[in-house]
């Protein structure tokens, strides 16, 4: 797969959170994935680091989609600056979309749809269902409290250490995405949500 066939998956806040480190490496984020030819699909916000992202990557040249549910476009939460907004019924739907397009997925900070995705996506790969990186961007410590709970799943037994160590996480976005693309360089396999 060449670079500039990588499509990215990002979660992240429709708020732009206490600290403006949040949306200026959100910034240097989306600036970096279109420095790479990247493209991103994210869920289609126009608030929060959610817009944020899209400006930046739109902004750098990259290709956007959005993908949204119905009920917030009907709150004026779309943006409609980008390549392409998906309307999709629900948040079922949109979360599948989204995947179907990803090579890679990325948390940024977020509230529960971000935490709930993240979770979900991170499922799959336990279950088989892909075998595509997933990172976690640690914005000024913003995860350091989940990721020390997710070190103690594993000290309970919980979680295989295996599995905790699937997550890619790093505090500097342009590290993060040179991960991101060794790990998908390193053979990882196309996307099989057939059994999603």
């Amino acid at each position: 797969m060449s670079a500039a066939a990588i499509t990215l998956c990002v979660f992240c806040g429709s708020r732009h959170g206490a600290l403006p480190a949040y949306a200026e490496a959100t910034r240097t984020l989306g600036a970096g994935l279109a420095a790479r030819a990247w493209q991103l699909v994210y869920g289609g916000g126009k608030v929060g680091l959610m817009g944020v992202l899209a400006d930046a990557a739109r902004a750098g040249g990259a290709r956007v989609t959005g993908v949204i549910p119905q009920s917030l476009m009907e709150r004026e939460v779309g943006h409609r600056g980008l390549d392409e907004l998906l309307i999709v019924p629900n948040m079922h739907v949109r979360k599948r979309r989204m995947a179907e397009r990803a090579d890679a997925f990325l948390a940024l900070p977020g509230g529960l749809g971000t935490f709930e995705e993240l979770f979900e996506i991170w499922t799959w790969r336990q279950l088989g269902y892909h075998q595509r990186p997933i990172a976690l961007l640690n914005t000024a410590g913003y995860y350091d409290p989940l990721l020390r709970f997710l070190q103690d799943t594993v000290v309970q037994g919980f979680v295989a250490a295996a599995q905790a160590e699937l997550l890619l996480v790093d505090d500097d976005p342009e590290r993060l995405l040179a991960r991101i693309a060794e790990a998908i360089t390193n053979g990882k396999q196309p996307p099989d949500l057939s059994r999603t």
